[in-house]
């Protein structure tokens, strides 16, 4: 049975995820709805049999297999739990809440709804992460003991609503570092955090208590109850020399991985193995990663509804950024 859709939220992400979904010919696409008709015209061009709904309680009552969210992010706790409360499974753009409780919120309704509950964390599902992922686990480096993760944007996002508090939630650390820290966390197998110091800046003053503006700089230090320490910056408009620094580089006491983009790419990235001097590359581009995350998570829909445990790894990724943004 082919497993029906509604698509929330249009713009270049909504449509990479509806792009990779359908690409796999596992799921189809029921319902679109945006409020931008340009963005309903080009889904369309992607999904031409959808319908096109008027918000959310339309798709809902289309009793939909599930929904893919990609909206402004002070909409996203509530439309997910909505659609997960209606008996809707729901894959969701990061972040899933503007805070640990709003988050913790809808993976409450994932669980008593039973219904499968997924967030784009994609990074996880490169290439060259999961080869990284691959090393670190698998032992071979020693004992992990420190951790450096980066993303500079040389750009800042285009939408007024990003760079309001109230309905972004933050600013680079919610858009950016709240990556590092699932990849920093998922790296280090379920290890806790025991300490986090945090500075964040916004156009090079220091943020105030409970600011008007949202940080476009950020530093990190987590201590986790390993002994391992992580290291993160993340910024946007920073004059970096090109358009993107992301890296993660996680280092033990018989060597380190690393995964990094080339050449300032934002979707190009090699995975590399050090041994003192020396790097080995072990992934290198092309990598067509954007929507595979989402891709999975239909693959999974469409052959189990049910509430999977791993989503409360989102709780944690949350509390951590509510402690980074001191709150």
């Amino acid at each position: 049975m082919t497993t029906r859709l509604g698509f929330l939220g249009l713009g270049w992400i909504g449509r990479s995820r509806l792009e990779a979904i359908l690409r796999d010919g596992i799921a189809v696409a029921t319902a679109v709805s945006d409020p931008s008709p340009d963005a309903i015209r080009a889904a369309l061009a992607i999904a031409p049999g959808a319908a096109v709904a008027e918000g959310l309680d339309q798709m809902l009552e289309m009793r939909l297999d599930g929904i893919v969210i990609a909206t402004p992010s002070a909409l996203h706790a509530e439309q997910a739990a909505a659609a997960l409360r209606s008996g809707a499974a729901v894959f969701c753009q990061k972040p899933l809440g503007r805070s640990a409780s709003e988050t913790e919120g809808v993976v409450q309704a994932a669980r008593s709804a039973d219904r499968l509950l997924g967030v784009d964390f994609s990074y996880r599902d490169t290439r060259a992460m999961a080869a990284v992922h691959e090393i670190v686990r698998s032992g071979e480096l020693g004992t992990i003991y420190a951790a450096d993760l980066t993303f500079h944007n040389a750009y800042g996002p285009d939408k007024a609503w990003f760079h309001q508090p109230a309905l972004a939630g933050g600013g680079c650390v919610m858009d950016l570092g709240i990556h590092l820290v699932d990849l920093a966390l998922w790296m280090s197998g379920g290890a806790a955090v025991v300490k986090i110091s945090s500075r964040l800046f916004a156009k090079g003053l220091p943020l105030p208590p409970d600011p008007d503006v949202i940080e476009d700089y950020a530093v990190a230090q987590l201590d986790l109850d390993d002994g391992q320490v992580v290291r993160m910056a993340c910024s946007w408009n920073l004059p970096a020399g090109c358009d993107a620094v992301i890296d993660a580089t996680f280092y033990g006491t018989a060597g380190a991985a690393s995964f990094r983009n080339v050449g300032g790419s934002f979707y190009d990235f090699v995975a590399e193995r050090f041994d003192g001097t020396r790097r080995t590359k072990v992934v290198a581009p092309p990598d067509d990663w954007s929507g595979r995350t989402a891709a999975a998570w239909a693959r999974r829909l469409a052959g189990n509804r049910a509430f999977d445990p791993a989503i409360q790894e989102a709780n944690a990724v949350a509390l951590v950024v509510d402690r980074i943004y001191g709150r």
